[in-house]
């Protein structure tokens, strides 16, 4: 078990950002513990916030199967420290299901909000968090993106497919005995996420250096390194889901934390996101979110000029999709998401400019990086 520690909640005038960017006041909120390790859910209370000892009411946010496999051992470990607790279900990460999830947790009188499963129910209770103004704790079962840790929420039914500000949490607890026991695919979906930051990175510089926007140097670096950590673990990630469980949550973590420094998405999300929120939109069936973000970096990475072939053979070795048919999503789908991408968050400058990608353009680039044959 590891336990990691901060006390960084930054106001800080002409920090390090601020004078890349030129502007005077850039803050930073990180989580103030996490803790990684075996039956860890077990032990929760142990870990809490010196702040939140007191709380006696805890709303958790969780899925009906996480709840029925683990639910009890969650229940257990926050009553034997005598408090109440408070379940609700999710079946989507819908707005709609937020503004449920706020109604009773105001009306139950939490204290704290705990998102207990995957990515949906985390979204889910960090922007409730957010909206009640209630501290947010993040306990994963899957390690399937970077929302683990991040302040940002993706729900459905806003104006926009892409991920809006939350909280982030006060404290994650990311039980492996829990996680290694959920499908291998959301872990190689995790993979897939971070390996999204090379590109996500280069289109942050790009932005900076065409646009002005702010560019933190060190966010990126973080985020650069959490890519580089799956590149350089990619054979124990293929060979071993034990050890592989915790080599992707931490990349992930540390993938949230650049977030988390930036105060946006950019370090962890260009070119090849935009990509994915098109597939979501116009896909029959889209693949998992880590899946799409990991086949847009190998084409976002032959547009920035990188090594996208290493990229390709790292993702096939781990057993990442990459192509269109291993996605099973539809050759002409790719095609349209590549040409619409650029107007997904046209406020967000990328490789793929204001004016995007033709057909022609978009079908080529598929076709020269093995997406599509």
């Amino acid at each position: 078990m590891c336990v990691w520690k901060s006390s960084l909640k930054t106001r800080s005038v002409k920090g390090i950002g601020s004078m890349i960017s030129g502007k005077d006041i850039h803050v930073m909120d990180l989580s103030k513990r996490v803790v990684i390790g075996p039956d860890v859910v077990d032990r929760i209370m142990e870990f809490m916030p010196r702040n939140l000892r007191c709380a006696r009411k805890y709303f958790i946010v969780t899925g009906p199967n996480v709840w029925r496999l683990y639910g009890e051992k969650l229940e257990k470990a926050i009553g034997a420290g005598n408090a109440t607790v408070e379940v609700f279900k999710a079946t989507t990460a819908h707005i709609e299901i937020a503004e449920q999830i706020i109604d009773e947790a105001r009306r139950f009188g939490a204290e704290v909000l705990i998102g207990f499963g995957g990515g949906k129910c985390i979204d889910l209770a960090k922007y409730s968090a957010k909206n009640l103004d209630k501290p947010f704790i993040s306990v994963p079962t899957t390690a399937s993106h970077d929302g683990i840790a991040s302040p940002f929420a993706s729900l459905k039914g806003t104006d926009k497919p892409t991920s809006i500000k939350a909280v982030e949490p006060v404290l994650i607890v990311a039980d492996t005995s829990i996680i290694a026991s959920s499908p291998r695919r959301l872990l190689i979906a995790g993979a897939g996420d971070v390996i999204a930051k090379f590109t996500a990175v280069l289109d942050w510089r790009l932005a900076h250096l065409l646009r002005n926007e702010y560019y933190g140097d060190y966010a990126a670096s973080l985020a650069l390194h959490s890519a580089k950590h799956i590149v350089r673990y990619s054979d124990v990630i293929a060979k071993s889901k034990e050890q592989a469980v915790r080599i992707v949550l931490e990349a992930l973590i540390s993938s949230s934390f650049a977030m988390c420094i930036a105060g946006s998405t950019r370090p962890a999300s260009g070119s090849e996101h935009l990509f994915s929120h098109a597939l979501d939109l116009i896909a029959p069936k889209p693949a998992l979110h880590g899946e799409q973000t990991g086949v847009g970096t190998i084409m976002m990475a032959k547009l920035h000029r990188l090594k996208w072939k290493r990229i390709r053979r790292v993702l096939r070795k781990i057993g990442a999709p990459v192509t269109a048919k291993e996605l099973g999503i539809p050759e002409d789908v790719i095609i349209k998401a590549l040409t619409m991408a650029h107007k997904i968050r046209p406020e967000r400058y990328t490789i793929l400019g204001d004016r995007g990608l033709t057909w022609e353009a978009a079908e080529r680039l598929a076709r020269e990086t093995g997406v599509i044959p």
